[in-house]
């Protein structure tokens, strides 16, 4: 007979979740940092970013995806889960937020033409290698969590550009009496 481990050893073998505490704690506290300081600059520019459907759709998304990545910390944080569990979280939460994100920007260019494609692709390619990560690692390699990870940061990294675009846009140069 052969004596080889069963996949979901070798996985448990891998994964050590006190390896990974401090990187999603971090993570986590800056998405939800960044959406209590996004939430806030985006009341100041209310009426400009409900007006404009490109304001509009990007502060959804900003705003759902520094949400969704402080939730998929949040629940990878909790006790007593394995690769399968976290993976699978990682899957379902990443897949809501590429829902959201690809669901705002259709509405988005439907209704305006302040989009840029690189912006549309760039984030579907950043959600799409997070679930393939995520994938990966539920079928028990180590590598998937590094991809997922890595995504999901630069996902957050994306969302802030997409809030410093959005508070760029609403500024109205006119109504500033020092320019």
């Amino acid at each position: 007979m052969c004596n080889l481990l069963p996949l979901d050893m070798i996985a448990a073998d891998i994964f050590k979740p006190s390896q990974w505490n401090d990187f999603f704690i971090l993570v986590g506290t800056g998405a939800v940092t960044l959406t209590g300081l996004v939430f806030v600059a985006m009341s100041l520019n209310l009426k400009a970013i409900a007006i404009d459907a490109t304001h509009r759709y990007r502060a959804i998304n900003t705003l759902t995806g520094l949400a969704l990545v402080f939730l998929r910390c949040s629940l990878v944080l909790m006790g007593a889960q394995n690769h399968h569990s976290i993976g699978a979280e990682l899957l379902l939460v990443s897949a809501i937020s590429a829902a959201a994100f690809g669901k705002g920007y259709i509405r988005a260019i439907r209704m305006s033409i302040g989009l840029r494609l690189s912006r549309i692709v760039g984030g579907s390619l950043v959600h799409l290698a997070e679930m393939i990560g995520a994938v990966v690692f539920f079928l028990g390699y180590l590598p998937g969590l590094y991809i997922a990870a890595l995504a999901m940061v630069t996902s957050a990294c994306y969302m802030i550009t997409a809030a410093w675009l959005l508070v760029i846009g609403t500024f109205d140069q006119k109504s500033d009496p020092a320019l």
